[in-house]
């Protein structure tokens, strides 16, 4: 029978998934189950393997910083690459350049050849979100897709819950390395099935060549801006070395739009910017990843700084917040079927940012947990949503690139946003206690985040009015079709 939606609208039941999209769906799941939790698991692990390699913080902290320098500025690249090549082919070598990477990681003898590692693991990375999306979004037509993006994310989510528990007792028990040997294992997995079942898509309209300049650029670009945000703390940030990766991060990627401007085959086609919807969802999604990210920091001092747990205490602690992160997947695609994306994202930030506040004068213990798991919810439907509705506001051909495009900003809005934060919380502890200066922080990022959601709805509402959105429709791709 066919379903009736809360409009009273009859919608078809969706068609059940044939084998080859089952597979598929696996395969990226499974990789992106390795990636979420190999970023969650880490972070709660780093003091292990610092006394591991005789070395300090601030040194084996360039094993997180130089993975996520290799993710964000590689993003667009990888995206491009499986639209312009074929996405099989940039999956599968995604997946086995993390797989690789990762035995590297568990057999590093040193420091620097860990960081070696983790850079070529997050080239692998960059490859397998963005090529990993495009795939479901081809495999799928246009009814499946969001339910199939949606349980994408739920089950890579779930290593969102996974990683801090799991980084928590290994580094308590037989140690730090076997995180990467785990690892390496499930993607051994995801590509064999991915080889079995994926099959390959391309955008046929592209040129079967490369923007290597403007990849050059737009990399260089993430890089600097990335570079001057991790380091800004140490250096201080009115140092020449922070203003002056702020301004080659400017000037760079300024040469990169002029540069796309002018070719005939770009990196990026910046008439995507011209689809509001997805600017819109996308800036809010930025937004929301700040949010998300800092929380993920200030929660984790708070609860092995100021309470004291154990790395081990502190992960089961994450566990509830991070389940309901993993639901918001299935959620948010159920969402996209009654409500604009900018909708979506605005209730996820006013929920997250609302939960946000209220965790602050949220005492430990079962309540602590339970307001957490409420802004957990909200702040995994914006990362989810952000990603499933931007793949509907653009042709399926050019999948690949508009993901890439919006990992981009969104990953290195989070970087910037955790490296502001924890100099906030560094200042507000010379006045007073580590409680309060964590505490302020996260209200001033509940704050701008339910101020995003508002002033999003309110240039919607604007833009509705001029006649430039439609009031009702999310179906607006991008490229726009030719006048006939």
């Amino acid at each position: 029978m066919a379903g009736v939606n809360m409009f009273g609208q009859r919608r078809p039941l969706p068609h059940r998934f044939n084998a080859a999209q089952t597979g598929a769906l696996i395969a990226v799941s499974l990789a992106m189950f390795c990636i979420q939790v190999d970023f969650f698991a880490l972070n709660l692990v780093l003091p292990s393997m610092a006394r591991g390699f005789r070395v300090g913080a601030d040194d084996v902290q360039w094993s997180v910083s130089a993975y996520m320098l290799s993710l964000g500025s590689l993003f667009i690249l990888g995206g491009r690459l499986g639209d312009i090549y074929g996405r099989r082919a940039a999956l599968l070598a995604g997946i086995a350049a993390f797989g690789a990477a990762s035995i590297g990681c568990a057999i590093a003898p040193s420091l620097p050849a860990l960081v070696l590692f983790r850079v070529l693991q997050g080239a692998g990375a960059a490859l397998v979100f963005p090529v990993g999306i495009a795939v479901l979004s081809n495999a799928y037509p246009d009814e499946q897709r969001a339910h199939a993006l949606g349980l994408l994310f739920a089950i890579a989510n779930v290593g969102t819950a996974l990683g801090p528990f799991a980084g928590g007792g290994l580094a308590s028990g037989p140690g730090w390395r076997w995180i990467f040997w785990s690892l390496a294992v499930l993607c051994a997995g995801a590509f064999a099935v991915a080889m079995a079942t994926v099959s390959d898509s391309r955008d046929p309209s592209a040129e079967r060549r490369l923007d290597v300049l403007g990849a050059a650029l737009v990399s260089a670009s993430v890089a600097a801006v990335s570079i001057a945000a991790d380091r800004g703390d140490t250096w201080g940030w009115s140092n020449a070395r922070t203003i002056g990766c702020f301004a080659l991060a400017a000037l760079l990627l300024a040469a990169f739009i002029a540069r796309e401007r002018r070719t005939a085959a770009p990196l990026v086609d910046l008439s995507l910017f011209r689809n509001l919807p997805y600017v819109l969802v996308t800036a809010m999604g930025a937004m929301s990843n700040i949010a998300y990210v800092v929380t993920v920091f200030a929660a984790s001092l708070y609860l092995q700084r100021v309470r004291g747990l154990s790395a081990l205490t502190a992960g089961l602690v994450f566990v509830g917040p991070s389940l309901l992160v993993a639901l918001s997947g299935p959620l948010g695609a159920r969402l996209g079927r009654y409500f604009r994306p900018t909708a979506v994202m605005a209730m996820a930030g006013v929920v997250a940012g609302s939960a946000l506040f209220v965790l602050t004068f949220t005492p430990h213990g079962l309540p602590y947990v339970l307001v957490f798991s409420v802004a957990g919810l909200g702040f995994g439907l914006g990362w989810t949503f952000v990603n499933i509705s931007t793949q509907d506001l653009v042709a399926k051909e050019r999948a690949g690139e508009a993901s890439g495009v919006v990992l981009t900003i969104v990953v290195t809005a989070g970087g910037i946003g955790v490296a502001a934060a924890a100099t906030a919380i560094s200042l507000l502890e010379h006045g007073g206690t580590p409680a309060n200066a964590i505490d302020s922080t996260l209200r001033v990022i509940a704050g701008a985040l339910i101020a995003a959601a508002v002033i999003v709805m309110a240039i919607r509402r604007q833009l509705v009015r001029r006649g430039l959105m439609a009031p009702l429709s999310m179906k607006q791709p991008w490229p726009p079709a030719a006048p006939s």
